[in-house]
């Protein structure tokens, strides 16, 4: 998605890496995430399932590990771009609870942009209220009251890999306007 909103908006396109945290009975409903820049946080439903505070941060801190090493293998295709002082749009496929788009808004709005705009097809609204506060603009195209999860308005909702990443970020390498960037 991010790709193409760059290409239709003439942005430059990069990634912030961030990873949510699974809760320990389902580990596709995230109680926390972290980012790359080795950020953390943890809903309200860390508490509610009584997780040691120690099994939090040794599982925060695998997932910081593993974003570092996807970076490294990142930065040879597309080394990142800064983001102070510029528009960036973060795009997310979906918000069901809003932790790894927390992270995400949290990592790019330390580095100083101009203006930080968040986008997504579909949001639970219960959490967009969370999101609204940490953004300049909040675009979310439909907000069901039925939202279960996101995967339930797609067809096919498989995760991206790695490789449709590198393939993403080496087309996006051409001459474009620099004052636009879009971030998955």
């Amino acid at each position: 998605m991010a790709k193409v909103i760059a290409e239709k908006i003439q942005g430059e396109l990069d990634v912030v890496l961030v990873h949510k945290i699974g809760s320990p009975d389902n580990p596709e409903f995230a109680i926390g995430s972290v980012s790359e820049f080795g950020s953390i946080y943890f809903s309200d439903s860390a508490s509610e399932y009584r997780i040691p505070a120690d099994a939090l941060k040794k599982a925060a801190q695998a997932e910081i590990g593993k974003l570092k090493a996807r970076r490294i293998s990142y930065s040879p295709v597309r080394p990142p771009i800064n983001p102070r002082g510029r528009i960036v749009i973060i795009v997310d496929d979906g918000i069901a609870t809003g932790s790894t788009l927390l992270a995400a808004i949290r990592a790019v709005r330390s580095q100083k942009p101009s203006k930080l705009i968040a986008a997504a097809p579909v949001g639970s609204p219960r959490t967009l209220d969370l999101l609204r506060s940490e953004v300049d603009e909040l675009i979310v195209l439909e907000t069901p009251i039925d939202f279960f999860s996101i995967s339930q308005f797609y067809d096919e909702f498989e995760q991206v890999t790695d490789d449709e990443v590198l393939k993403a970020l080496a087309e996006s390498r051409q001459e474009i306007a620099p004052h636009h960037r879009a971030v998955s």
